[in-house]
């Protein structure tokens, strides 16, 4: 290629612009826009998605006006070669971007290819089967039993004001009694609120709703929280709130847990998220059928659920056992 490893290493020093346009040539401009509406409009991709996958793509032709000299095409993508892949993600890595973010960052190339392929402006050449980083298998770390009764029953020594508990447990209730991620929890309007023995509508990744049963003890933490909220709260509008009446930030949730955690000294993994992975893990451990929490999270691919099995083999045999006719 024409350009230099040393304009490739000066390249890598300056700040990398998030929009990929200011570094393709015209034609290519006109298939990031089409390609970044369909992300949006047809692949109904979540705005954080289309934000990182537009940083990666940016971030790639940035790389290639360096690495040529001269911003890229259409056609250049077409004629791109395993070693051009690997000095982008051997640069990155020299960034300290980690093996995941550089996953990404391939599959969002990846995805502009499939659409200039789709539209029959090139052929898809080495991405089809250039295999990204090795990612290190990630199992999930959940609280155990008593971990998390004693977040719940220690809630209110955190709290400045009652009120501000009882919203702080109802959310740690909805992602620990229903397996919600945070950012599902604290986008549930007022008239979602759940009553006991009833399903919540819950709009996950991708655009995907899924419904999620309501325990009794989940609805009555709910309804104690709308009972103490001093804030009006109408239909439309958040469930949960700050102290101010606006909606309420995920960062206060997470230092709410931040402050429990030195408490009761718990794990530094004892986060928010944690609590959904406890919710997977206590029914899985409990026979729960793994299909069915595949539904219960939203996961799109068995494979992800199936991580949980992983995280008490011991207490999993003996449930077969229990339960297998063959065994007996």
């Amino acid at each position: 290629m024409a350009g230099s490893a040393k304009a490739v290493t000066e390249g890598a020093a300056v700040k990398v612009d998030a929009n990929p346009l200011l570094f393709a040539k015209a034609d290519l401009v006109a298939g990031l826009k089409d390609w970044l509406s369909y992300l949006s409009q047809e692949r109904r991709a979540a705005k954080l998605t289309v934000e990182a996958y537009q940083r990666d793509v940016g971030d790639f032709l940035r790389f290639l006006s360096f690495y040529d000299g001269d911003a890229p095409s259409v056609a250049r993508l077409g004629a791109l070669t395993r070693s051009d892949i690997r000095a982008w993600l051997s640069q990155r890595k020299a960034r300290g971007l980690v093996a995941a973010s550089n996953a990404r960052a391939l599959s969002a190339i990846k995805s502009l290819a499939r659409r200039l392929v789709r539209d029959g402006k090139i052929e898809i050449g080495v991405l089809a089967t250039q295999r990204g980083p090795r990612l290190p298998r990630a199992v999930p770390k959940p609280l155990n039993a008593p971990e998390a009764e004693a977040l719940f029953e220690n809630v209110d020594e955190m709290a400045s004001e009652p009120w501000l508990g009882a919203r702080d447990l109802a959310v740690f209730m909805l992602l620990y009694g229903c397996g919600l991620r945070i950012s599902e929890a604290l986008n549930l309007t007022r008239a979602d609120a759940p009553k006991a023995g009833t399903s919540l509508r819950i709009l996950g990744k991708g655009g995907k709703t899924r419904l999620v049963p309501v325990l009794p003890v989940v609805a009555d933490a709910i309804e104690d929280y709308l009972k103490a909220c001093p804030w009006p709260l109408a239909k439309t509008g958040p469930l949960f709130v700050g102290a101010k009446g606006g909606k309420l930030n995920p960062r206060l949730i997470q230092r709410s847990l931040e402050k429990l955690r030195l408490l009761l000294n718990l794990p530094e993994t004892a986060t928010p998220h944690a609590l959904r992975h406890s919710f997977a893990t206590h029914l899985l451990a409990g026979g729960g059928d793994l299909r069915a929490i595949q539904e219960l999270l939203g996961h799109a691919s068995l494979s992800t659920t199936q991580r949980y099995t992983e995280i008490d083999a011991a207490q999993l045999l003996s449930v077969y056992q229990a339960a297998h006719p063959r065994a007996k």
